[in-house]
């Protein structure tokens, strides 16, 4: 087992674990840890804990110390001066006429380097821009392309559910989405109704993809044909959380077929859909 402390370094970010170094650090304590891009100010958002050895990758950053008074106004004042280098750096990207959009900046804790976070629809050639970019902040200067994804958890919005963004609000990571989701849920297959702000698929549509997931077992497709107490008969829709079934009967050869309601209980698949055994193969 390995005691360790989780350290969060932006409001809405991954939980790294630190060394605690000895020292007794509670939820909610701001600290200064060492890091591989040098000293970082953080928030520890898990207390000391002893975790699996296997959970953490060795050796362990170690936590410096509990932060300052001094550390805290350091903080703020690297705060400002991100601000500030937001600005110049925008300056500098019209100056060289480049295809960049600049979306935030972070400054490390010791001011040894600054890191300028950016989008574009292709490569950019940035190396004169880092050039001048060192000359004005005299520290290691690093640009870092990201996707659109990253871009909506930087800076935020409202979702078409009328709430902030669940990637800016409490996701530590995204994770991966796919179109096969929203058919799962029944949901219109239309991008901008299954769409989030950033033109990707809905983080949301993962939370309830396990329920749908285990639900579905239990259910035919449309097309299906099935038995049912009243007789045989081709699946028309399912509904997967009332896990009911609607089925077209044909009672008699003359007769015109009646449609049913079912319990998925209540049914056995006689034989597939053709487009399901196709999509199968």
């Amino acid at each position: 087992m390995t005691d360790v402390v989780g350290v969060r370094f932006k409001e809405v970010g991954k939980i790294y674990y630190f060394d605690p170094n000895g020292m007794k650090i509670e939820r909610g304590t701001p600290v200064i840890v060492e890091t591989a891009r040098g000293v970082e100010y953080g928030v520890a958002e898990i207390a000391n804990r002893e975790v699996e050895d296997g959970v953490v990758v060795p050796p362990l950053k170690i936590v410096i110390r509990k932060a300052t008074e001094n550390d805290l106004i350091q903080n703020q004042a690297n705060k400002e001066r991100e601000k500030e280098a937001f600005d110049i750096c925008i300056e500098k990207i019209k100056a060289h006429g480049l295809d960049m959009k600049l979306i935030d900046v972070e400054l490390t804790f010791d001011q040894t380097k600054i890191i300028f976070y950016f989008t574009s629809d292709g490569r950019v050639d940035f190396r004169e821009l880092v050039r001048d970019l060192a000359i004005v902040f005299r520290m290691r200067i690093e640009l870092r392309q990201i996707g659109v994804r990253d871009e909506a958890k930087m800076r935020n919005g409202i979702g078409i559910c009328g709430r902030c963004l669940c990637c800016a609000s409490f996701l530590d990571d995204f994770q991966p989405v796919s179109i096969k989701m929203a058919k799962d849920q029944n949901l219109s297959l239309n991008p901008t109704k299954i769409s989030g702000i950033c033109g990707r698929l809905m983080c949301c549509l993962k939370y309830e993809e396990k329920t749908y997931e285990y639900l579905i077992k239990n259910l035919p497709e449309p097309g299906d044909v099935v038995e049912t107490p009243d007789g045989k008969g081709d699946v028309l829709s399912v509904n997967v959380l009332g896990q009911q079934v609607k089925v077209s009967l044909m009672k008699k050869a003359r007769d015109d077929p009646s449609v049913g309601v079912y319990s998925a209980d209540d049914i056995d698949v006689i034989s597939r859909s053709k487009a399901r055994k196709t999509d199968r193969e």
